[in-house]
């Protein structure tokens, strides 16, 4: 087990271009990390500095307090499971996951060697497939090899560069409770590299989302999720994304395409005529014919324009008109975040017993409070709510302890770093 801290670092190529600029993250022991972001934001170049594979061209890079900038990779007692499993067609998966044991005519006895494959093969229910060679398996027996290799090493850190990219979406599920479980169990600190946000949302500790290699903010999923300190992480993170739509400053109220809602107390009167951009999520919509409005909530009337069915939910698709002024910018937020720029609809998730049907007029409603409400300048969320954001962050680090301590005390075992 390690702790990593990352200060300051930096990478630059040939052309003085910064791929990672200025990132600095303390990774605790035994904590699991996600570095997510869209194509180009620098996670993948910055889990290769972390385990040497890129030189760092400023800043400093700590396990365990000790500095480790010009140390080569062998000796930072890293192990890292990349995107294509790197196994040897050659080797059966017995000797692909004892390698690392025996590499550099390493001094571990034969007996152990055989002790710790045996050991990670019944973790990973690989057991049967020892003898097999790596062609002979499905791409999900070969991601556990990966791993089995990684386990036996009993290294300081695992580090995992988009491990499940390249599996269906079905054994991406299977492989995500297979790291959960092993990571849990052995309590070892984990730093993770995904695009998906599936797999940034349930497997992360803390997330910590870049854009273009600047670190936007590091919490734990639910507070992205729900306090997300900018324009760019509320669109980020989410599957539908966040609804961003223009809101003029009027007084006491917010005027949107679909009507008026109070101006929250953060959104003071210098902003009066002036447009900001107001974010909802889809699942924050409901339509007035399944669900009642409550006292507050904030009804209009919408010309539905697609639905989808999925069996548990109802998606709605509604256009609108977006403002001149924040177009170009929702356009160039959407490129960033690989979408294709079909910023000026709603989407709206409703409960699977709605009528909603293409081309209706639906009666929608929305509680205000739970939306927010951004500068469309600088990006920053004006209702982020500080104190909720500092209680959702110490209820999840307790929840984190509390896990490792239930997974190492099924193993028979606790682990020190668990009451740190």
């Amino acid at each position: 087990m390690a702790r990593i801290e990352l200060k300051n670092i930096v990478k630059k190529y040939g052309d003085g271009f910064p791929a990672v600029n200025d990132v600095s993250l303390d990774i605790a022991d035994g904590e699991f990390v996600i570095l997510v972001g869209p194509s180009g934001c620098g996670k993948s170049t910055l889990l290769r500095m972390i385990v040497g594979l890129e030189d760092i061209t400023d800043g400093d890079l700590l396990i365990d307090g000790k500095r480790v900038n010009d140390l080569a990779p062998r000796d930072r007692d890293l192990a890292m499971v990349f995107q294509n499993y790197a196994l040897y067609p050659h080797l059966t998966v017995g000797e692909n996951i004892a390698f690392p044991l025996r590499l550099n005519h390493s001094k571990v006895p034969e007996s152990e060697i055989r002790e710790r494959v045996q050991r990670a093969a019944d973790m990973l229910e690989l057991h049967e497939h020892l003898d097999r060679k790596p062609a002979n398996l499905s791409g999900g027996q070969r991601q556990r090899v990966a791993m089995g290799r990684a386990i036996v090493r009993d290294a300081k850190a695992f580090l995992f560069d988009e491990p499940l990219s390249n599996l269906d979406a079905k054994l991406r599920g299977q492989m995500r409770t297979e790291i959960a479980r092993m990571q849990r169990s052995l309590a070892t600190t984990t730093v993770y590299v995904t695009h998906d946000q599936t797999e940034a949302m349930t497997l992360g500790d803390r997330v910590a989302v870049l854009r273009k290699g600047v670190l936007q903010q590091v919490a734990s999923p639910r507070e992205l999720y729900e306090q997300p300190v900018n324009l760019f992480v509320a669109g980020f993170i989410g599957s539908p994304p966040m609804n961003f739509l223009p809101a003029r400053v009027s007084g006491t109220t917010l005027q949107l395409p679909f009507g008026e809602v109070p101006r929250p107390e953060q959104v003071d009167g210098s902003y009066e005529g002036k447009l900001l951009i107001v974010g909802v999520r889809p699942e924050h919509f409901d339509d007035a014919e399944v669900t009642e409005a409550p006292e507050g909530a904030a009804t209009f009337q919408a010309d539905v324009d697609v639905t989808e069915w999925l069996g548990n939910e109802l998606y709605a698709y509604i256009p609108f008109e977006a403002a001149d002024e924040t177009k170009e910018q929702l356009a160039e937020l959407d490129r960033e975040l690989d979408g294709e720029s079909l910023r000026s609809q709603l989407v709206v998730t409703l409960d699977a017993m709605s009528g909603v049907r293409d081309g209706d007029r639906a009666t929608l409603w929305f509680d205000p409070k739970r939306m927010h409400v951004f500068d469309p300048t600088t990006g920053v969320n004006l209702t982020r709510d500080e104190d909720k954001a500092k209680k959702i962050g110490e209820q999840s680090e307790a929840l984190r302890k509390r896990s490792l301590e239930r997974a190492q005390g099924s193993a028979g075992r606790t682990p020190a770093h668990a009451a740190s």
